[in-house]
């Protein structure tokens, strides 16, 4: 009896298919270290090599963009120990990643407001986003002290100084105008965004640009999310019809 052989997710992936942009909600790594009997920054540690390993996932399929929520606004809120920890984390990585994303020719950029990271983690990584700016690969995206709500807020207040400035009329304000004040005007929408963990909300992330995006949760928490849970959230994504409000006969 011949035995059919199974194929991985990776397999099943239609390349000509694949979600230009995915963006993902990193989380789970506090309840990952709790697991271990560890302190929460071993979580965080094990999420970054999470973060290595399905960057060079995301690069080797082709994958054009790629966003990970690192850090949010809300999380200035945690204990000062953890937040300190957390930056000279985000440094160290930084320093440590750069030479792997040249080699890559990942092209590291940010969203979110980097004015209130410490000036010595934002000078490495405006470094960072220099030193990658001519990349041609992936584009990884960081959202670094963001949140929607504050992204939202800017671009309001954007769009006010504009129109008391008489660059703008009310009859000028329509969603094209929107994007372009939003942090991501130079980056496409996510067609996919994934949340690791098992938590079913999108807690003050992109919510502009999701408006249209696949949605995939999975209960594994980010430490353990491996390049093959990545490939299997891309055939998820492949098995979907995006209508984009049409009608299924409209779209085939």
């Amino acid at each position: 009896m011949q035995l059919v052989r199974k194929m991985d997710y990776k397999e099943q992936i239609d390349i000509a298919r694949l979600p230009r942009h995915i963006a993902i909600i990193m989380d789970g790594n506090g309840r990952w270290a709790k697991k271990q009997g560890l302190a929460r920054m071993f979580g965080h540690k094990q999420g970054v090599e999470t973060v290595h390993n399905i960057t060079v996932a995301a690069t080797k399929l082709g994958v054009e963009y790629l966003t990970l929520y690192t850090f949010s606004t809300e999380n200035w809120n945690r204990p000062k120990e953890e937040v300190d920890a957390l930056m000279t984390l985000l440094v160290d990585t930084i320093v440590k990643e750069t030479p792997t994303l040249m080699n890559n020719n990942v092209r590291m950029q940010t969203i979110g407001d980097i004015d209130r990271l410490p000036e010595g983690a934002k000078k490495k990584f405006l470094a960072c986003i220099e030193q990658t700016s001519h990349n041609t690969g992936l584009t990884m995206v960081l959202a670094l002290s963001y949140s929607a709500r504050w992204e939202i807020t800017e671009a309001m207040r954007k769009a006010v100084q504009a129109a008391q400035a008489g660059t703008v009329r009310p009859e000028d304000v329509n969603e094209q105008m929107v994007s372009s004040l939003m942090t991501t005007a130079q980056i496409p929408d996510p067609d996919l965004l994934i949340r690791t963990s098992g938590e079913y909300r999108i807690s003050n992330f992109l919510l502009w640009q999701l408006a249209y995006s696949e949605l995939y949760f999975t209960d594994c928490l980010w430490p353990e999310f491996t390049e093959e849970e990545f490939y299997k959230a891309i055939v998820d994504y492949q098995k979907r019809e995006r209508r984009f409000g049409k009608t299924s006969e409209q779209i085939h």
